[in-house]
């Protein structure tokens, strides 16, 4: 089974980290206010990033490393400046 890593945008610009094998009917459960109670009541929710990692325990402790982003690396990360895959291949051979 593929495992996705997604980031998704807040209306006041928070980015929330999650994991998924089917990143569409995720973000829809987000913005019906059925997904993760963090996001409930966080107005227009928008997909900033996804991204394909892999097995279940790379995605849980991809992740984790993720969460331990600051904002800014996270949004090096929503603009595509590679550090995705250079966290995932991180992953692979460590």
């Amino acid at each position: 089974m593929r495992w996705f890593l997604y980031l998704v945008r807040t209306e006041d610009n928070k980015l929330y980290t999650g994991i998924t094998t089917d990143v569409e009917r995720r973000f829809h459960q987000h913005q019906s206010g059925k997904g993760a109670k963090a996001l409930r009541g966080k107005g227009e929710l928008t997909l900033a990033f996804y991204g394909e990692v892999g097995e279940h325990s790379q995605a849980l402790r991809l992740e984790y490393r993720i969460k331990q982003l600051t904002k800014r690396q996270k949004e090096r990360l929503v603009a595509g400046d590679g550090s995705f895959e250079t966290l995932l291949n991180g992953l692979k051979t460590g």
